[in-house]
C-alpha cells in the first residue's frame, strides 16, 4: 500500500476507504510538523495546527481537483492554518501588552560546540526560527522540503517572482543574523 501514489490513495479514499488517509498522514506528518515548528516556534502549537491541517485536508479531499500535486495543496493548507494561528497569537499579544516590541524581542543563547552534521542541522533550524515567519517558511519549503519556487508560490498564494525575492531576502537575513550574532564560528 505504501508504494501507491498520492492520487491512487486519494481515489481509494474517495471510493470509501477512509482508513487509507492514514497513508497520507504517515507520508506528510514529519515534514509538515517540521515546517510548522519552524513557523510557530512551539511544538505544541505545531502539533495542534498539524492535526487541524490534516482534518481540513481530509474534509476537503473530495473537492481536490488534481490540478496541483497533493503535497502542494496540503502544504498550502498547513501554511494558511499556521498563519491563522500566528495572527490569533499576535492579536492576543497586542491585547495583553501595550508594547508588542517587548513581547516579540528575540533572545538566544546557543551553546553548540559539536561540528557533527546533525548538530549543525539542529543549530541552523534554531537560527532559522529567529527569522521573520515568511522568511523562515520560504527557506524551510525551498531547502528542507525541496520545493520549487513554483510550488512555493502555490503554497503561499504569491507570484513566483515574489517567492524569488523573498528567498533572496531570506538568505540575506539569515547571513546577516549569522554574522551579527557571531554564529559563523558555529557552522565553520
Amino acid at each position: 500500500m505504501k508504494d501507491l501514489s498520492d492520487l491512487e490513495i486519494i481515489e481509494s479514499i474517495r471510493n470509501g476507504n477512509d482508513s487509507d488517509y492514514s497513508l497520507l498522514i504517515d507520508r506528510y506528518k514529519n515534514r509538515a510538523f517540521s515546517m510548522l515548528s519552524r513557523m510557530l516556534k512551539n511544538n505544541m502549537d505545531a502539533e495542534e495546527v498539524l492535526q487541524d491541517s490534516f482534518l481540513k485536508a481530509f474534509t476537503g479531499l473530495r473537492n481536490f481537483k488534481n490540478e496541483a500535486k497533493f503535497s502542494t495543496w496540503f502544504y498550502r493548507i498547513v501554511y494558511n492554518t499556521a498563519l491563522t494561528r500566528l495572527s490569533g497569537k499576535l492579536r492576543k499579544i497586542e491585547n495583553e501588552t501595550s508594547s508588542i516590541d517587548d513581547k516579540l524581542e528575540l533572545q538566544s543563547n546557543y551553546d553548540y560546540n559539536s561540528s557533527e552534521k546533525e548538530d549543525l542541522s539542529k543549530f541552523l533550524g534554531e537560527v532559522i526560527k529567529e527569522l521573520p515567519t515568511k522568511y523562515a517558511s520560504v527557506i524551510n519549503l525551498f531547502y528542507l522540503e525541496g520545493m520549487s519556487c513554483e510550488e512555493i508560490s502555490e503554497v503561499m498564494n504569491i507570484t513566483v517572482a515574489s517567492v524569488k525575492v523573498i528567498l533572496h531576502r531570506s538568505r540575506n537575513a539569515l547571513k546577516d543574523l549569522l554574522i551579527s550574532k557571531d554564529y559563523i564560528k558555529e557552522i565553520i
